[in-house]
């Protein structure tokens, strides 16, 4: 029987010792490399240095030591191919049947330093050599990327080391060096063409499978970067579908916008229907559900604070669909367990009890044929504060909160967008209009449907009244305090309007569409 060998070189060495012995075990060699092999070494493992092997030293400081024909030869060569074969026998070859190798840690590195050097020195080339080379010749060599995947390597090894499950292996190997020079070319794009290259790569990893996708024809998976589902996002209680991903995005990036606020936000088809900034949690979910009740109902709720069992019994007083919370307490999620059709997730970081939202750099919308791409839209932290008054009246400090809440609301909600805030909760909002005035008179009309008097509310619009019409009309139910963006060549008819209805107006200076 043909000597199996096996080529370890990784740049991270969690479980490599347990594995190279089971490994070893299995009636491998092992053939290794530079701070591997003294690690292998160092914990009694025996293991041929890489160099020994092809009789080539290492050079140019590391850069060159596995790029030789007795490496690449011993993956590649076919097995059952004769010709393979007595090439690989006459060149003293060795029948290298499982490659294992991480890359170098350029991710880590590019989030450490801004050292160029250092950073072109973390670029492997070895490495993603070896892999593609065993993923190519995956009928016969076994690779590993993966450090995740030794014990259940080793225990198919052992027993089903199957053509299905090496080209399992396969896929993720291309996979693994495809993300890793996407990251690299995005990086050199980000930093010498400010992220608009000739080319743009998004990559994502599997986190797993919805039911279906928006609908019950379509299928759908959850795809994550950085690995913030899996390490920030928890089910507690049932399994997400497409759409509930999709409301929980948008409730959970207005909720989390209030950094350490008592606040809740109510999400239904994506948009939001309901939020409250009040005291305490159990306020905050009373009042974010008065603004529109009947569409809140099988809706998402997304909870800037720890769910308890207080909490939660307000919660099934009426029908919710999903409740994601920074934490929940064993006692409230106890108290959903009669109900089927619930769903609780956490979305945190450790140590906090706020929910958290990752901060991505760059957003894309997909359009047949392609997509567009853009920088990510942000509300800088003193937007509202620092926005100009623009009118004889000046808004209150309570007024001044309830324009940063409506602010806020308004930028991360569909265009075109107006938000009506009193007293920290929303009482009325019209979303995705094509006009303006009909946001206006939307919102308005719903607002008299729930019985909620919007006397002194305060007002936002994501983007600038076009004509005084929209200040006419907010004067007509007593909104006493605006802030819009500003930038109409008619703005001197819309403050002349504030004026003349005692209305405090801002202007912020920019525009916060979403389309």
């Amino acid at each position: 029987m043909t000597q199996k060998y096996a080529l370890l070189s990784v740049s991270d060495k969690t479980d490599i010792i347990p594995f190279a012995k089971g490994l070893v075990e299995l009636g491998y060699k092992i053939l290794s490399t530079g701070g591997t092999l003294k690690v292998l070494q160092e914990n009694g493992i025996e293991s041929i240095e890489v160099s020994s092997y092809t009789q080539s030293e290492e050079m140019f400081d590391g850069r060159v030591k596995t790029l030789h024909p007795k490496i690449h030869g011993g993956i590649l060569h076919r097995r059952d191919n004769k010709e393979d074969k007595l090439t690989a026998e006459k060149h003293g070859i060795f029948n290298i049947s499982l490659v294992c190798v991480n890359l170098y840690p350029f991710k880590a590195t590019i989030e450490k330093t801004d050292c160029f050097d250092t950073i072109i020195e973390n670029i492997d080339i070895g490495g993603p050599s070896m892999i593609r080379a065993a993923a190519k010749n995956f009928q016969h060599v076994v690779v590993v990327v993966d450090s995740k995947d030794y014990s259940y390597i080793l225990e198919n090894l052992k027993s089903n080391n199957t053509l299905e499950f090496r080209r399992n292996l396969m896929m993720k190997a291309f996979s693994h060096t495809a993300e890793y020079d996407c990251m690299i070319a995005n990086y050199m794009s980000s930093r010498f063409r400010d992220g608009f290259g000739d080319s743009v790569f998004i990559t994502g990893k599997k986190v797993m499978d919805t039911n279906y996708g928006e609908n019950p024809h379509q299928k759908g998976s959850l795809y994550e970067y950085n690995e913030f589902y899996s390490k920030h996002f928890k089910s507690l209680k049932g399994i997400a579908s497409f759409n509930n991903l999709t409301d929980m995005n948008a409730a959970i990036k207005i909720a989390s916008a209030f950094g350490d606020k008592d606040c809740v936000c109510v999400v239904k088809h994506g948009n939001p229907c309901g939020f409250s900034l009040k005291e305490n949690l159990i306020e905050s979910y009373r009042y974010a559900l008065q603004c529109d009740s009947v569409s809140a109902y099988g809706g998402v709720v997304a909870i800037n604070g720890v769910l308890d069992v207080d909490l939660s019994k307000e919660i099934l007083k009426s029908y919710i669909e999903v409740v994601v919370a920074s934490h929940v307490t064993p006692e409230a999620l106890e108290s959903f367990s009669h109900k089927k059709r619930i769903k609780i997730f956490t979305c945190s970081s450790e140590g906090s009890n706020r929910l958290y939202f990752p901060r991505d750099t760059w957003d894309f919308k997909h359009i047949e044929g392609g997509f567009v791409y853009q920088n990510s839209d942000f509300i800088t932290a003193n937007e509202v504060r620092n926005s100009k008054c623009v009118s004889k009246a000046k808004a209150t400090q309570a007024q001044m909160l309830d324009l940063e809440i409506a602010y806020k609301i308004a930028s991360l909600t569909k265009s075109n967008c107006v938000t009506y805030v009193k007293d920290g909760s929303l009482v009325a909002i019209g979303m995705g209009m094509t006009s303006r005035v009909d946001a206006s008179h939307a919102a308005i009309k719903k607002a008299g449907e729930m019985g909620l008097d919007l006397k002194g509310c305060v007002l936002a619009s994501e983007a600038f009244f076009p004509f005084k019409d929209s200040i006419e009309l907010a004067a007509s139910v007593g909104v006493s305090a605006v802030i819009e963006p500003g930038g109409s060549i008619r703005d001197d008819e819309v403050i002349q309007e504030a004026d003349k209805h005692n209305i405090a107006l801002y202007f912020s200076g920019k525009r916060h569409f979403l389309h």
